[in-house]
């Protein structure tokens, strides 16, 4: 009987830590306003699947569509200000 074992080096190196670090977590928590608006968007439209939709379910659709294009647009402005710190005056 032969034993199978791998030939090569391991390709993948082991993380030296799983958690997020703080720039990501700052990053996620920028976002979490579009996360939210998507998600009641995503439910308003889960409602429907089952139905036919009548204009209370189209309204909450309507209006979850509108926070979400103003959650994207807060979030590129957001991203879009210039960074006080470049010493520029």
């Amino acid at each position: 009987m032969k034993n199978i074992a791998a030939l090569q080096k391991v390709v993948t190196a082991a993380l030296p830590d799983g958690e997020p670090s703080a720039a990501e977590l700052d990053a996620i928590e920028a976002e979490m306003p579009l996360i939210l608006a998507e998600v009641e968007l995503l439910d308003a439209q889960i409602i429907t699947l089952d139905r036919i939709p009548n204009e209370l379910d189209a309204r909450r659709i309507r209006r979850a569509r509108r926070k979400v294009l103003a959650a994207r647009r807060a979030l590129a402005n957001l991203n879009a200000a210039p960074d006080s710190s470049d010493g520029a005056a």
